[in-house]
């Protein structure tokens, strides 16, 4: 702070020197008082009505952009009139340059001897280090793209800026302007007798001047408060801690503007703005060491940064502000034998002298002497090629109730829960965010928006008092990966070289496991989990947004269960656990294998694979369910064709029995009924052995009466007690009479009955009719049932897909029918639900090729 009072009294004697020179009467001192009222004022207005770094003053941001376009406008103005105006073009101003080489030549003289190049180091090293131009870059930046468009654009106006300043010089000398150089802007206008080219000039020069002092002042505020008030006194949590920081911010403000002007009056009116300048300047150049070792000095310590900046500030201090303060026109050096004068010649080596020994000391203590590890901790998050890596740790608090509970003590309830709620929007988060990952995040950020609120140490402090980790975590801390990845999915873009390389080759690996058909979880030694893949997600219908991060106990049952289970067997595979997941039953191989962690050697972590073999074992279940069916097939086959040889001896008994007592008349009935029941038997035996060697025999094609056998598949399937709940309906036309096996054909009417059967209510009733066209028949059956969902109306016709219970069918049925009919040359269609007003019932049509010569006539 001390460094930056002369700039502060500069800009003061700036604005009232200028008054000075338009008004020609010494009223410098009151316009002093009311400039740094109105200022004061001012920043107060824009720059204290937020108490929080991470509110951004736009309206400020708005204002500082204003005055640097009216003091562009200004140089730039006052510029092309010396350029038109005094010299009557370039033409002119080449050559009275021709014409006054000598007193020009007396303008290069200093730089000639070497300050320029200090001055070159120190006017890059403002960007950084100077309070005002920080802020600006850093704490006000509305965006961090921003800074892509200022490295170009700050630049650009400086050298627009810089375009001016030599021809106001020349025009000034043409002039013989009766103001210092500092001043030739205003000399030009009163020279030139006009009073619009020097207000303008001051306009320019009055802008300038506020937004520095604005900026600066808010920037010393700031600091002063996290770093000098609220580590010596916090408020109480019973009060409010933002009025009390917003008050204490303008009671800076105040200060601080007051300070500039003390040392304004302290040095008089009469000082050379330049040397003033300087001053400040080379002081902020004590931090440019400090600044550069953040950034590519991992191992530079805090003892070595406060040596070396207390050494340079040292030596800056007797050699230039205090010669600056005692008004000393020199002072004599006895080990360089030289008598040093504060001046436009010899300020460089006061510069070079403070930074050298500020580098020098900094360099040796760094050196020697260790860093704390949170310091090599801040080192790493600061580092320019470095990812942070935070620890993962188990904190105290599971909730960020909790959190606000916590903090309530420091801060007050109600400030509490304001910076607790402010810190779960800024990373999305719930307030009923419990996962460990999502609970370390919400800390450091808790942690980041008090350090903008109080300071990095005050808000370091209290967020490791009241929401510490628990002790016992400390006998497993590792580095937090998940957090890692991802700050390097945000970083990947500004890698290059090797690190590029190894990132996508991490990208490449990570996709893979992502990718992977099965199941994968990876866990942490204390099963925090660390990975959830997409075939994880969609098995257990839980997003690993929600569960990475957390607790292997905390995630939803059955899996819980399962998978903590697994995780403590000994057993490293489990094959064919049965699951019962939303009323249906899962099969899951499961296999883990453990990995030592690469960032904590010794600790070990689990990778779990899981393995859906539902499809599989669904499958197995059906092959054997349908082998089981076909050796009842095969039997009942065998069955009727044992049964059809006593039948015909029956047969034949009682055809014997009715012709030799034909007298007999009662026995001839009794004869004929037995002969009756026997053909009876032996049509429902044929009828059986006809279904159960359909595929055993060629396809013949011959000429088929729909009508019969649709009636030979009702009789067949009358032999079920099933059957007698629904009512079979034979509705087809005698004459209607299609072009195909009759025995395949009945097999694809059993199966279609069958399913129009099992789908159909308890007295519902299944009809089976025909339709003729020209060249086709429609063979048609419609059931009364509850339809089909359109869902599963294109998986009807694949093999194994069923909607029955397991044991009940082997969804080979609609496979079967599909199969015959397309041997057919027909086509099968389903309309479902057939009666559209009452949602019910399904129409099932098989179109075959018709049989013309079989009818007379085409209804």
């Amino acid at each position: 702070m001390i460094g930056v009072l002369p700039l502060l009294a500069l800009q003061i004697q700036a604005v009232a020197d200028s008054i000075g020179i338009l008004t020609r009467e010494p009223v410098q001192d009151r316009v002093a008082v009311a400039f740094c009222a109105l200022i004061t004022l001012f920043t107060i207005f824009f720059g204290s009505r937020h108490i929080a770094t991470r509110e951004k003053h736009e309206g400020l941001v708005f204002a500082i952009a204003f005055e640097s376009l009216i003091k562009l406008i200004a140089l730039g103005g006052v510029g092309l009139y010396a350029l038109y105006g005094v010299f009557d073009g370039p033409q002119q101003l080449e050559l009275w340059l021709l014409q006054n080489q000598t007193a020009l030549a007396s303008l290069h003289t200093p730089l000639q001897e070497g300050p320029w190049r200090t001055l070159l180091l120190v006017f890059f090293a403002s960007a950084i280090v100077m309070p005002h131009m920080y802020h600006m870059t850093f704490t006000e930046n509305l965006n961090p793209r921003s800074l892509v468009s200022a490295s170009w654009g700050l630049p650009l106006f400086l050298l627009l800026i810089s375009l001016a300043v030599p021809l106001i010089l020349w025009a000034g000398l043409k002039l013989g302007a009766t103001t210092s150089p500092e001043y030739f802007t205003l000399g030009i206008g009163i020279a030139a007798n006009s009073k619009s080219l020097a207000l303008l000039a001051y306009i320019g020069g009055l802008s300038a001047a506020s937004g520095l002092i604005i900026v600066t002042t808010l920037a010393l505020s700031g600091m002063a408060l996290n770093h000098l008030v609220l580590p010596l006194y916090q408020p109480p949590a019973e009060g409010n801690i933002y009025r009390w920081l917003k008050w204490t911010r303008r009671g800076l403000i105040v200060a601080i503007i007051a300070l500039g002007y003390g040392f304004y009056l302290l040095l008089g009116a009469q000082q050379d703005l330049a040397n003033l300048g300087i001053v400040a300047f080379v002081a902020t150049l004590q931090f440019l060491p400090g600044v550069l070792s953040v950034l590519y000095w991992p191992t530079a310590n805090r003892r070595g940064f406060i040596a070396g900046l207390l050494a340079g500030i040292a030596v800056w201090a007797v050699s230039m502000l205090l010669p600056l303060i005692g008004n000393l026109q020199g002072f004599y050096i006895p080990w360089l034998n030289m008598i040093y004068v504060l001046d436009d010649t010899s300020w460089h080596m006061a510069a070079i002298a403070s930074l050298a020994a500020n580098v020098l000391l900094f360099t040796l203590i760094s050196l020697f002497t260790n860093a704390s590890p949170e310091e090599v901790g801040a080192a790493e998050a600061c580092a320019v090629d470095n990812v942070r890596r935070p620890q993962r740790r188990e904190l105290h608090a599971v909730s960020p109730q909790e959190f606000a509970t916590q903090l309530a003590k420091p801060l007050g309830a109600k400030a509490a829960q304001k910076e607790v709620e402010q810190a779960l929007r800024d990373l999305y988060l719930p307030f009923d965010e419990r996962r460990p990952y999502a609970l370390r995040r919400l800390r450091d950020r808790i942690e980041a928006n008090l350090s903008g609120l109080m300071g990095p140490s005050v808000a370091q402090d209290m967020v490791e008092t009241f929401l510490p980790y628990k002790s016992g975590s400390e006998k497993y801390v590792t580095e937090d990966i998940h957090f890692i990845e991802s700050r390097l999915e945000d970083y990947h873009s500004r890698l290059t070289g090797l690190a590029a390389e190894l990132e996508a080759l991490r990208r490449y690996h990570r996709q893979t496991l992502q990718e992977l058909p099965m199941g994968v979880c990876s866990l942490a030694e204390d099963q925090e989990i660390l990975m959830w893949n997409r075939a994880m997600e969609e098995l257990t219908g839980i997003v690993a947004q929600r569960v990475v991060g957390s607790r292997l106990e905390t995630i939803a049952e059955p899996w819980k269960s399962l998978l903590t289970g697994f995780a403590s067997l000994p057993d490293e595979h489990l094959h064919k656990q049965k699951l019962g997941l939303d009323g249906q039953t899962r099969w899951l191989n499961l296999h883990k294998a453990a990995i030592n962690e690469p960032l904590a050697p010794g600790n070990s972590g689990l990778v779990v694979l899981v393995e859906d073999l539902t499809d599989t074992q669904m499958l197995e279940d059906k092959l054997v369910h349908s082998e089981r069916l076909a050796s009842i097939g095969r039997l009942a086959a065998g069955v009727a064709h044992e049964i059809g040889n006593p039948i015909t001896g029956i047969a034949c008994l009682a055809q014997n029995l009715r012709e030799e007592r034909e007298e007999d008349g009662e026995l001839k009935e009794i004869s004929s009924q037995i002969l009756e029941q026997t053909k009876r038997v032996s049509r429902i035996v044929q009828s059986l052995m006809s279904f159960a060697h359909a595929g055993a025999h060629q396809h013949s094609d011959e000429a088929v009466c729909l009508a019969v056998v649709a009636q030979d598949a009702i009789g067949l399937l009358a032999l079920n007690r099933r059957n007698f709940e629904v009512h079979f309906y034979n509705l087809c036309n005698p004459e209607h009479w299609a072009v195909g096996d009759p025995q395949r054909l009945a097999q694809v009417l059993i199966n279609l009955l069958s399913n129009a059967r099992d789908a159909s209510p308890a007295g519902s009733a299944v009809r089976v009719r025909s339709e003729v066209s020209e060249h086709t028949v429609d063979l048609i059956v419609e059931d009364e049932g509850s339809g089909i969902s359109k869902a599963i109306m294109d998986r009807l016709f694949e093999p194994f897909f069923t909607t029955k219970e397991p044991g009940e069918g082997t969804g080979l049925g609609l496979a079967l029918v599909y199969s015959i009919v397309e041997e057919h040359y027909g086509q099968i269609t389903i309309d479902s639900p057939a009666d559209p007003e009452q949602q019910r019932g399904t129409r099932i049509r098989v179109t075959l090729p018709r049989h013309v010569d079989a009818t007379s006539t085409v209804n």
